[in-house]
């Protein structure tokens, strides 16, 4: 049976897997597993926000009603941010969270991710329980113990008092474009930014339900690009739909993305005493340019699988304290339990204006390598790390780029797929390179004919 819950928690086509008898259906099985009944008898409590997008009133709606249902109270936080979500869990003390939001996809997804008590992402042992539980007789109080559902009237005002909370320094003097994707950080982002005293200039922020992630945002950085050099400002921030990712764009209109955002706050916090044993943690596709930055920096760096869930739990393993993915998803610990856009954008801003360094040049602490990702397709995944000659083949392209260069072959998740990522000092070395590997990879692998 194929496993319903994905990387990032159920997502799908909204009224095609994500349907609103499917959402009913996981919080009452949710209810059972993540609610606790307090030792008076109180009701568990859940709190429940979401992306503008359409779909997302009737499905909110129908996760409403399952944990109502089931017998818990909920607090409707409305739209906002998916970290903002997990804060709210954890401020309000609740016993789980939830938030619906399909992310970066377009407008016709649509998804529902759980948070655990802290504001915590579930482990698949949890997920797993709320699948098992999907099966179970349903558990149907009545009376005074069904659930209530009203208004979490403050949500947004704590979120943005807690982002306030965290800057080192004010942005006074700093002019900033905001590109909120017309997604869940539409309203917060443009005040917490104000409140902290930049001179802003917003974009993307005017969801109408359907226009979330199309042609905006972080996945699509051309306006942002073409704003900041319009308005002369000093940067520019891109928020993904439910903004839990932060990339950037300094005064020329260049991108700076996850890799080099950790980079500049991994030294920042580094020189304050704030990083963790001098350690940052990300994935193993962050380019070999942060790793060799960190190491001028006498920073050390943890690599794990691709995938913030898995960065979060490096970073819990050690007790690290920033962590992150090249796509911007970068988590502050002492602050987040999860990737946070919004409280990224401020940091990097509040970097630039507490040096008086522009962007670019805090950017050049790290030099990205050329990097080349081919995805070859139907092979035999499985036999990636044991196949001699692919080996072969790979320990012989590592030791020719030596230490400026980078092999990397990950089978897909998913698909009969492999895909080789290559990085080198030069364009040309790094292409060549990942074509030679592809190629070996698609001859030894090759999958015979159905």
């Amino acid at each position: 049976m194929t496993r319903l819950f994905g990387t990032d928690g159920v997502r799908g086509q909204a009224n095609g897997l994500l349907t609103a008898e499917l959402a009913l259906q996981l919080a009452q099985a949710a209810a059972v597993v993540l609610g606790h009944q307090q030792a008076d008898g109180r009701r568990p409590t859940a709190v429940i926000a979401r992306d503008p997008r359409i779909s997302g009133d009737f499905i909110a709606a129908a996760v409403e009603a399952g944990l109502a249902s089931a017998g818990v109270d909920v607090y409707d936080a409305g739209v906002l941010p998916t970290p903002a979500a997990a804060f709210l869990v954890a401020d309000l003390d609740a016993d789980f969270g939830v938030m619906i939001s399909a992310s970066h996809n377009p407008a016709p997804d649509n998804g529902i991710k759980f948070l655990a008590r802290g504001g915590k992402k579930l482990d698949d042992a949890l997920e797993d329980a709320i699948e098992t539980e999907l099966n179970a007789p349903k558990h149907r109080p009545v009376g005074p113990d069904v659930g209530r559902i009203q208004r979490f009237a403050d949500a947004e005002d704590r979120y943005i008092v807690h982002l306030l909370q965290s800057l080192p320094h004010r942005l006074d003097g700093l002019k900033v474009v905001l590109d909120c994707a017309n997604g869940a950080a539409s309203g917060c982002s443009p005040q917490v930014f104000s409140d902290a005293g930049a001179e802003i200039v917003v974009i993307g922020a005017d969801p109408d339900g359907n226009n979330i992630n199309d042609g905006c945002g972080s996945t699509h950085l051309e306006l942002l690009q073409a704003a900041v050099l319009e308005h002369g400002a000093h940067l520019g921030i891109a928020h993904d739909g439910d903004a839990d990712r932060c990339l950037a764009v300094d005064h020329e209109g260049t991108v700076v993305d996850g890799d080099q955002i950790m980079a500049i706050m991994a030294v920042a916090l580094n020189g304050a005493g704030r990083l963790k044993d001098s350690t940052l943690v990300a994935t193993v596709m962050s380019n070999l340019g942060l790793k060799l930055a960190l190491r001028e920096a006498g920073i050390s760096l943890r690599e794990t699988a691709v995938g913030d869930r898995y960065v979060l739990e490096g970073m819990r393993d050690g007790g690290f304290s920033l962590g992150g993915e090249q796509s911007g998803h970068v988590i502050f610990a002492d602050y987040a339990t999860t990737g946070d856009g919004v409280l990224t954008g401020l940091q990097l801003a509040a970097q630039v204006a507490l040096t008086g360094r522009s962007l670019k040049e805090l950017a050049t602490i790290m030099t990205k390598l050329p990097q080349v990702l081919i995805n070859v397709k139907g092979v035999d995944k499985g036999s990636v790390n044991s196949d001699d000659e692919v080996q072969r083949a790979v320990r012989e392209a590592q030791a020719a780029l030596g230490e400026t260069g980078r092999v990397l072959l990950r089978p897909s998740g998913t698909e009969p797929v492999v895909r080789v990522m290559v990085e080198a000092a030069d364009m040309v070395t790094a292409e060549r390179t990942a074509e030679t590997l592809a190629g070996i990879v698609q001859n030894q692998l090759a999958l015979e004919p159905a």
